[in-house]
């Protein structure tokens, strides 16, 4: 359920904020697609840690955990691949990364209720609504640009759900309802709809107690600069002559003492 709580803290959190200046007016693409399947790969990775890891012992509950967190994103993954060849004509790498995350998020409330074959059909099927609530999203003024709410929210609202369709008893769990049990699949959408509201409701309190004593938004002008350096006084990526260089302040007779920069000493007279 913490995905579903990060998924509706985003939407609260981006409606109250509202879209970044360029929004809607530019493409406000990934800088660097390398690294993003890097991050999805570690991500992936690191998450076998999370769900066997959670049964703190080597045993049958861990192994069961790790195969479905290899399966479900695997099947997520392809689903996405073939979502978007049939909407675009193209495979995309981000849209595989997303979908990695999409399977990861979704299998995590399952990962040791369910069999291998329902892992695939967890993380399939949870590609889907993921897949087209980020295409809506992109044409709305919701300025979600982790894709929190489609990938992790919705993600997670799905795994929780088809954890109540096909959670079996034989896999130290209770059994589903395509195993006969109507109750365990009602409780998860309780489950899912009280976090959703307990979510949506101290995410907004919270997000107004901060504005009172800190402002949500940078100024427009550190927004069209880039964080960095209003922030930081650095740049991640520097583009040849355009860097930016932030002295500290000094006095005048300091500053005539101060040697040359690089490109200074070259210009200077001989």
């Amino acid at each position: 359920m913490v995905h579903v709580n990060a998924g509706v803290a985003a939407v609260v959190a981006a409606l109250l904020l509202g879209p970044r200046r360029d929004y809607g007016r530019q493409a406000l693409l990934p800088h660097n697609v390398p690294f993003v399947l890097l991050g999805a790969g570690l991500l992936w990775f690191g998450w076998f840690g999370f769900n066997a890891g959670s049964a703190l012992a080597a045993d049958g509950t861990a192994v069961l955990a790790f195969v479905n967190t290899l399966l479900a994103p695997a099947a997520a993954l392809m689903t996405w691949m073939l979502l978007d060849h049939m909407t675009t004509r193209k495979m995309t790498a981000v849209g595989a990364a997303t979908g990695i995350v999409v399977g990861l998020v979704a299998i995590t409330p399952a990962a040791r209720f369910v069999g291998p074959m329902s892992a695939l059909a967890i993380g399939g099927l949870a590609a889907v609504p993921s897949y087209f609530a980020i295409m809506k999203r992109g044409r709305t003024r919701l300025d979600d640009s982790l894709e929190v709410a489609a990938a992790h929210g919705l993600g997670g609202m799905t795994g929780a759900l088809l954890t109540g369709v096909f959670a079996t008893a034989a896999w130290a769990g209770t059994d589903g309802l395509l195993a006969g049990n109507f109750r365990q699949a009602g409780l998860q959408i309780v489950a899912v709809l009280a976090v959703m509201a307990y979510s949506g409701v101290v995410s907004f309190g919270l997000l107004k107690l901060v504005s009172v004593f800190v402002p949500l938004r940078v100024s427009s002008t550190e927004e069209g600069t880039g964080l960095d350096v209003p922030m930081h006084g650095e740049e991640a990526y520097a583009h040849g002559v355009g860097a930016i260089l932030l002295m500290p302040s000094v006095s005048p007779t300091a500053e005539r003492k101060a040697p040359l920069a690089a490109d200074e000493r070259m210009e200077a007279p001989a």
